[in-house]
Parts: structure tokens; C-alpha cells; sequence
């Protein structure tokens, strides 16, 4: 057995026995690092404006999960563009923006994104020239976004509650990757009546499944075919790419997580997820890339909580307080347009989102939306009947209570 340390340019000559010949075993070295940009809580940290800074000396801005249920503002000459499924880094004209395997794209939302924000400003003239998509990443289907509603629908009946989806199919389409009948970039754009047969049986599993959906199949069809041609000078061998990039010239390279830690599908507040890891993990499954790759991962804390939808929330607040901090940091969600629920910052969330991720930084935001609070409350440990417990629960959120910590507050602006 002989290994092999791949840390090292070039290695000598190992002889395996005598009668075998020298061989020589060229590895590269751990090339270029990625820079990480990821929620700490539950979305809308105000990702999209640190990814903005930071990508103002970045060569190249990925996204490696979910889809267009992802919302990002980012304000440049006081234009405001919002991105769902576009890199938000994009808005550099100097960026590469890569969309990775792990993202989950909906091509009439992509194009329809990127042609409401050129209405906008100059911020994304030249976008399909600077915008590369992995052929692995899967598409989602309208069916997908219908099939989505209706899920919700009878989770409403059955249950009396829903998961509070924004209906971008982003759950239906990667329960079909999960399940193996999906159809990728690839897929489309090799064979076409190929492409078609996997796609009329996939429209038939859900028709079976949910009788009431209508799903125009040869309408849909007929309209992916026309994005063959646009996309198609955008398409990489995503891997193959991700390592030249890697292994190439020097890069500063960042990566753009969408949704946050305690949405992740296996660290957070199950059922009331999204459908991918959207922790440091997701990175490299997303991406194509390993580990060693991961340099500095940001983490973005809101100096207060917001949740979207239904949920565990220790430390919201449904009095004059949560109404407050609505109204000031003007919470609406970008994707759905529904008002956050609001509450003081919980530190027992964010130390959990840290176990999780190992932060190397983390950056504030909306510090100036509680300048007018002469106190703010901090949570610090959670009770469950009345005992302090030291870690972030995997269920009974239900009986779950935040302990504070009192802050006083001396803000000023700048």
C-alpha cells in the first residue's frame, strides 16, 4: 500500500516492487480558497449586501444551493435589484458568476430575473457573458411549481397547517433528484426527443399522483426548447470548470449561500425547511469541490430574528416590540412579499449555526433598526419545563422557552 501526499506539488519516483516500473505521481497543490458567505439564522440576514461587497475585488461569485425561492437585495447608484437565482455578485462587470450542480433552476425565472433587473440599470448589461451553469444542476419544471401548490394545499386540509413554501417547486424537483428520475442542464441539451419521453413520463408520475393537476406538456416542451440555444453558450462541465478555477491562476473566488443555517433540510427546524443543505457542507457537494477548498466562511447574523412562515421561534415577540422592528427594518420577504415575524437576537440559534459551520467571522447587520431602543433583550439559553438545556433542540419546540440577557444600548449614526 503506498500513499500518496497530495498536499505536495510533485513527488518522487516510488518503486512498488522489482519487477515494476517507476512511476511518477504529479498531484497539485490545494490551489485557490473559497471565501463562504452563509446565514446564521432563518434567511434574510441581509446576505446579498455583504456578498456585494465582498465581490467588489472577487473574480468569480458561485451559488452551489436551492433555486429562485432565495430573495437578495442589493442597491448599486440607487437602483435596487433583487435576485432570486442570479449570483447577486453578478452586478459586477467584472465577476465570473458560476451557478453550481446543487442549484435547482427554473430557466423562464432565470431569464425573466435577469430581464426585469437590465430594465432597471446598467448594473447587468452583458449578464449571459459573464454567467457560466453547471450541466448537472436539475431543472425545475412549472409542473413542479403547480405540483408545489397543491402539496401545500392538502397539507392545509389534513393537517390544518402547511410548511409555508414560497411554490417555486423548489421540494418537488429535488425530491425527483433524490428519486432519480429528474432531468438535468444536460439533459436537455443533448437529446431533445430523449429529453421529451423522460419528461412526458415524469408529468404522467405526478398526474397519477395528484389527478387534478393540469400540465400543458406539449406547451411546456415546446417552450424549454427555445432556451436551448440561450443557454447553451453558458453551460460547463461544471466540475472540470470549478477545478481550473481552483487550480488555475490566482482567483478570489466567493460563494453566495442562499436561505440559512436553521433552514438547512438536516440541521434545521424540520419540517420547516428548504430542501437542501444550505450549511458549509452544501459548498462542496454544490460546487463540485473539496473540502480543503473552503477558506474564510462568513457568517451573517441580524442583530435581531426573523422567521418567515410557520416555525419554532423562542424569541419572537407578538407585541409592540416585534410590530417595531417590522415596521423599521422593513421585513417583507423579497421572494413572497409575506411580513417576517420579528424578535430579539438569540444566541443560543446562532452558537448552534456556528457548530455547524465554524464561522471564521461574523457580520452584523441592521444594527442601526434598534437605535431607538434605550435596551434590547439578548436569548441565551432555552428552558424546556422549566430546566435550562445546554444545546439547540432537534424537536419540542412547542414547550420551548428563551431566557435574556439585558443589553444596554448606545448607538449613534454615522
Amino acid at each position: 500500500m503506498i500513499f500518496i501526499d497530495t498536499k505536495k506539488a510533485s513527488l518522487p519516483k516510488p518503486e512498488i516492487n522489482h519487477d515494476c516500473e517507476r512511476f511518477r505521481v504529479t498531484c497539485p497543490s490545494v490551489g485557490n480558497k473559497v471565501t463562504v458567505v452563509l446565514g446564521a439564522q432563518w434567511g434574510d440576514e441581509g446576505k446579498g449586501k455583504v456578498v456585494d461587497l465582498l465581490a467588489q475585488d472577487a473574480d468569480m461569485v458561485c451559488r452551489c444551493q436551492g433555486g429562485n425561492n432565495a430573495g437578495h437585495t442589493v442597491v448599486v447608484d440607487s437602483v435596487e435589484y433583487d435576485f432570486h437565482l442570479l449570483p447577486s455578485g453578478i452586478i459586477n462587470p467584472m465577476v465570473t458568476a458560476f451557478i453550481g450542480n446543487g442549484v435547482v433552476i427554473h430557466l423562464p425565472g432565470l431569464f425573466e430575473e435577469a430581464e426585469k433587473n437590465v430594465r432597471k440599470g446598467k448594473g447587468l448589461e452583458g449578464w449571459e457573458n459573464r454567467l457560466i451553469i453547471s450541466d448537472r444542476a436539475h431543472i425545475v419544471f412549472d409542473f413542479h411549481q403547480a405540483v408545489d401548490g397543491v402539496q401545500e394545499q392538502e397539507r392545509q386540509q389534513q393537517a390544518g397547517k402547511n410548511l409555508g413554501t414560497t411554490k417555486k417547486g423548489i421540494g418537488p424537483v429535488y425530491s425527483a433528484k433524490a428519486a432519480r428520475s429528474g432531468l438535468r442542464i444536460c439533459d436537455l441539451l443533448a437529446d431533445f426527443q430523449e429529453f421529451s419521453e423522460r419528461f412526458k413520463h415524469l408529468a404522467s408520475q405526478y398526474k397519477s399522483m395528484y389527478p387534478s393537476l393540469e400540465i400543458d406538456v406539449d406547451g411546456e416542451l415546446e417552450k424549454l426548447k427555445t432556451y436551448v440555444d440561450r443557454i447553451k453558450p453558458m453551460v460547463r462541465d461544471g466540475v472540470f470548470f470549478m477545478y481550473e478555477a481552483l487550480h488555475g491562476p490566482s482567483k478570489k473566488i466567493l460563494v453566495e449561500g442562499a436561505n440559512a443555517a436553521l433552514l438547512d433540510i438536516d440541521f434545521g427546524t424540520y419540517p420547516f425547511v428548504t430542501s437542501s443543505n444550505c450549511t458549509v457542507g452544501g459548498v462542496c457537494t454544490g460546487l463540485g469541490m473539496p473540502p480543503q477548498n473552503v477558506g474564510e466562511v462568513y457568517g451573517v447574523v441580524k442583530t435581531y430574528t426573523t422567521r418567515v412562515g410557520i416555525g419554532a421561534f423562542p424569541t419572537e415577540q407578538n407585541n409592540e416590540i416585534g410590530e417595531l422592528l417590522q415596521r423599521r427594518g422593513k421585513e417583507v420577504g423579497v421572494t413572497t412579499g409575506r411580513k417576517r415575524r420579528c424578535g430579539w437576537l438569540d444566541l443560543v440559534l446562532i452558537k448552534y449555526a456556528h457548530m455547524i459551520n465554524g464561522f471564521t467571522a461574523l457580520a452584523l447587520t441592521k444594527l442601526d433598526i434598534l437605535d431607538v431602543l434605550p435596551e434590547i433583550k439578548v436569548g441565551v439559553a432555552y428552558k424546556v419545563d422549566g430546566e435550562i438545556i445546554p444545546h439547540f433542540p432537534e424537536h419540542n419546540f412547542v414547550s420551548l422557552r428563551s431566557s435574556y440577557s439585558p443589553l444596554k444600548l448606545n448607538i449613534c449614526h454615522i
